[in-house]
C-alpha cells in the first residue's frame, strides 16, 4: 500500500507544488506496483492546490495503474 504520508516524508522536500505532488504519485504508483492508495494526511497548502485535491491524487493514483 502506497500511502501520501510516506510519499510526503520521503519527497516532501523536493516537492513545491500540487501539479509535482500528482507527478510523484504517480511515479511512486508505478515504481512499487501499489494497488491501493491511502491518503492518511492532508497534503501541504500549495498555492495550486485545488478544492478537490483528495479526488485529483486518487484519480492520479488510479491511472498510473
Amino acid at each position: 500500500m502506497l500511502s501520501l504520508s510516506q510519499i510526503l516524508m520521503v519527497d516532501g522536500h523536493n516537492i513545491s507544488n500540487f501539479e509535482e505532488l500528482k507527478q510523484i504519485v504517480q511515479q511512486r504508483a508505478l515504481e512499487t506496483g501499489s494497488i491501493f492508495f491511502q491518503i492518511d494526511i492532508e497534503p501541504p497548502g500549495y498555492k495550486d492546490r485545488p478544492d478537490d485535491w483528495y479526488d485529483q491524487l486518487e484519480i492520479t493514483f488510479s491511472s498510473a495503474r
